[in-house]
């Protein structure tokens, strides 16, 4: 979403008339408006900068007000309250009553179409106009999480300071939202920590039967972490460990998780990761056929098993891992690109060429894909 510098103006009176002849608004004269220059008016200001002529304010027009006020909003968030912003925040809804909800459906289409900086951009105007919104805060964080899921430049870090911003002003929706999020993640303590607030809000409601299908899988997630022992340190050390990349230390606390809690599959994904990264293919594979059997069934581990049979040679298990991967997350990057590698392993190469630009559309950057047709 292209923007252009903001120059703060004090609207002369008939060129106010002019500007918001038909809005009812309490103006203070002393109050400079921010104007979003347009590229003509970039000049105007640049030429009046250097004595050259004066600025020329009746070029300026209401939207260029708008634009000006919603990014001057969006740069303080935080700061909904001060003078200025409220005069702002006011003035535009006396411009533009519907404007939150036109901003709001706008992002929803552009996240819909897989734009999601532009989605980004959008919802933080939207956050500056209303104000830190529990909803807005946690559909920000949504957005991020879907970004980064398909394969998007941002980082997950940016995704875990959006939920911790929405956990600032929880509400039910957004504890859910962000125990999926951590329980992703492998940070179960803090999964945990969400799911019991989750279930005290909803148990506290009059109508929770609203809430049934994210209740019961609320009851369920947080049994799931409290049964397994999930919470356990050692658990979350093993996972940040392989994480950074210091695979043999986490292995150690896998082993250490797994002594106390021998039936938790997600611990043998974790110990069957931290092998994989090694190298050690045919103990990986045990351990994801183990986290299977106890119930950690998921696209993950599918796609772990799928990488170690294909180190391995046993390309019909890896197919058959792939499949049973894609049909759970058909828009995930690194299975899709498991699957090229599958096809090309396979003498396929039309088929992984095929693969390789999915990715490449989901993910312009993915090497593995670009290697391929640098090298086809």
């Amino acid at each position: 979403m292209e923007t252009f510098p903001i120059l703060y103006v004090i609207i002369p009176p008939h060129l106010r008339k002019k500007l918001f002849g038909q809005v009812h608004f309490a103006f203070d004269p002393t109050i400079p408006l921010p104007v979003e220059l347009s590229p003509e008016l970039q000049k105007d200001h640049l030429d009046f900068l250097n004595n050259q002529q004066q600025f020329n304010t009746e070029k300026i027009k209401q939207e260029m007000i708008l634009s000006g006020i919603l990014q001057e909003l969006a740069k303080k968030p935080a700061y909904p309250d001060s003078k200025n912003s409220d005069y702002y925040r006011n003035l535009v809804y006396a411009i533009k009553p519907a404007i939150a909800d036109e901003l709001q459906e706008a992002a929803v289409i552009k996240a819909k179409n897989g734009d999601y900086e532009t989605a980004l951009e959008i919802f933080d105007l939207l956050i500056g106009l209303k104000g830190q919104d529990p909803k807005l805060l946690l559909n920000r964080a949504l957005i991020l999480e879907e970004s980064a899921a398909a394969g998007g430049i941002l980082a997950d870090d940016a995704v875990e300071i959006a939920y911790e911003k929405a956990l600032a002003y929880p509400v039910p929706d957004t504890l859910f939202y962000a125990a999926l999020y951590y329980e992703q993640r492998g940070n179960f303590f803090k999964a945990a920590s969400c799911l019991e607030s989750y279930l005290d809000d909803i148990n506290e409601e009059d109508s929770p039967g609203a809430y049934d299908d994210k209740y019961d899988k609320a009851r369920e997630l947080l049994a799931e972490i409290r049964n397994n022992g999930l919470a356990d340190n050692a658990f979350m050390e093993a996972v940040a460990l392989i994480r950074k990349g210091d695979e043999e230390k986490g292995i150690d606390k896998a082993r250490d998780f797994l002594e106390r809690h021998p039936g938790a599959g997600r611990g043998w994904f974790v110990l069957g990761w931290g092998l994989r990264c090694l190298s050690r293919w045919a103990h990986a594979i045990e351990c994801f056929n183990k986290a299977l059997t106890l119930g950690c069934v998921n696209a993950d581990t599918h796609n772990e098993l799928a990488i170690c049979s294909l180190e391995t040679g046993d390309l019909a298990t890896a197919e058959k891992e792939l499949e049973k991967a894609f049909y759970l997350e058909p828009e995930n990057v690194k299975i899709i690109c498991n699957m090229g590698v599958l096809a090309m392993k396979q003498g396929n190469i039309e088929k992984a060429a095929a693969f390789f630009r999915t990715v490449l559309d989901l993910d312009g950057d993915d090497p593995i894909a670009a290697a391929f047709f640098a090298n086809n």
